[in-house]
C-alpha cells in the first residue's frame, strides 16, 4: 500500500517564505555545478581543436586543414547566427584576419592562442544557456517533487516527452525524466488533471509558467477549439521563478504578480476564478510580506519557496489534489 503524505501548510508567517542564507548558498552551488555540466561539450571541442590544429607547423597551414574550418570561424569571433549572412569568401577573410592579427603574433604559441579565442566565443553561447538555466532547474525541481508525491501516493500518470512530442505511460524507472517533461496527466478523485508548462493562454494573451486543466492528453491542445481556448477548463495557473540571486528576487515577484493581476482580470471578465499559485527560489523579506498578505486575503491561493523542500512537497501535494 502506498505511503500516505500528510497534507499540511508550514507557512504560518511571512518569515517562513524567506529564503535562508544557507538555501541561497546551496542554490548558487547547484547553478555552478550545472554550468560546469553544460560546458563539457565546449571543453571537449576545445581539446579536439588543439589536437587537430597541432598538426600545423605555422598559423597559415591551418587554412589547409579542412576539418578545422568551423573551429577557425568560431575562434574568429563569428557566431552560428552571423555565419548565415556570410559568403565563403567572407568566412575565409575572417579566418585570414584571425591568423594575421592574432595567431602569427603569438609565435610558437599560436595553437594555444587559437584555443583561447575559440573558448571566448563559445563562452558567449554558454552564457546564453546559463541565462535560461535558473528557470530550467526550477522547473525540474518542481516536477521531480511532483513525481515524488505521485509515486508515494500510488498515482499512475502519463507524461509528455519533449524530445518525441508524444505522451508516455509512467515508466518503471523515472530517473531524470523531469529533464524531458512538457506535461503531466493524472486522475484523482475521478477528476482529470493536465499540467502543462510554458503555455500561451489565449484569454490572457501571455505565456504562463504552469497551467492546470480539467483535461486529458487526447484533448486538442492547439488551434481553434483547443482545450487551451476553453476558459472553463482552467483549474489553476502558476508562476515559477527559479532564479536564486537575492538581487533579482523582488523583480521576479513583481513580474509574477503583474502576470497574476492580468490573469485574474481576464478570467474575472469571463466570470471565472481559477486558482493562482507562486513558487520562487529567491524570496526576500519585503516580497515575503506581500506574498503572505495575498495568501491571507485569498488573492493568491497558494505559494511555496522552491528552496524549501517541505514547502515544495506541500504545494506539489496541493496540485495533485486540486
Amino acid at each position: 500500500m502506498a505511503k500516505k503524505i500528510k497534507s499540511t501548510n508550514s507557512i504560518k508567517s511571512s518569515e517562513d517564505l524567506v529564503t535562508s542564507s544557507q538555501e541561497t548558498r546551496a542554490g548558487f552551488i547547484a547553478m555552478a555545478l550545472e554550468k560546469n555540466y553544460i560546458a563539457i561539450p565546449f571543453i571537449e571541442e576545445a581539446k579536439a581543436l588543439k589536437t587537430l590544429s597541432s598538426k600545423a607547423k605555422k598559423p597559415k597551414d591551418l587554412l589547409k586543414i579542412k576539418d578545422l574550418r568551423v573551429g577557425l570561424l568560431t575562434a574568429s569571433g563569428l557566431s552560428e547566427k552571423a555565419l548565415n549572412y556570410l559568403t565563403e569568401d567572407d568566412r575565409t577573410l575572417a579566418i585570414v584576419g584571425l591568423i594575421e592579427k592574432f595567431l602569427e603574433p603569438a609565435g610558437d604559441n599560436f595553437v594555444d592562442e587559437l584555443v583561447y579565442r575559440y573558448l571566448l566565443t563559445k563562452g558567449d553561447a554558454l552564457g546564453g544557456k546559463a541565462r535560461n538555466l535558473a528557470g530550467t532547474l526550477g522547473e525540474r525541481k518542481f516536477l521531480r517533487s511532483l513525481l515524488s508525491v505521485f509515486n508515494l501516493s500510488g498515482i499512475k500518470y502519463q507524461w509528455k516527452d519533449t524530445e518525441t512530442n508524444t505522451w508516455q505511460e509512467k515508466p518503471e524507472e523515472d530517473t531524470d525524466i523531469e529533464k524531458r517533461i512538457g506535461g503531466l496527466y493524472w486522475k484523482r478523485n475521478n477528476k482529470d488533471r493536465l499540467l502543462l508548462l510554458n503555455i500561451k493562454v489565449p484569454v490572457v494573451e501571455k505565456n504562463v509558467d504552469l497551467i492546470l486543466l480539467n483535461a486529458k492528453p487526447a484533448d486538442k491542445l492547439k488551434g481553434a477549439g483547443s482545450i487551451i481556448t476553453t476558459n472553463e477548463k482552467y483549474v489553476a495557473l502558476g508562476e515559477l521563478k527559479g532564479g536564486i540571486d537575492p538581487a533579482g528576487a523582488d523583480e521576479h515577484w513583481k513580474t509574477a504578480n503583474s502576470a497574476f493581476i492580468r490573469t485574474r482580470k481576464a478570467f474575472t471578465k469571463m466570470q471565472l476564478t481559477p486558482k493562482t499559485f507562486f513558487i520562487g527560489a529567491a524570496i526576500e523579506k519585503s516580497m515575503a510580506i506581500e506574498i503572505f498578505d495575498e495568501l491571507q486575503s485569498g488573492v493568491l491561493t497558494n505559494a511555496a519557496n522552491l528552496s524549501n523542500d517541505k514547502q515544495l512537497t506541500e504545494i506539489a501535494k496541493w496540485v495533485l489534489d486540486l
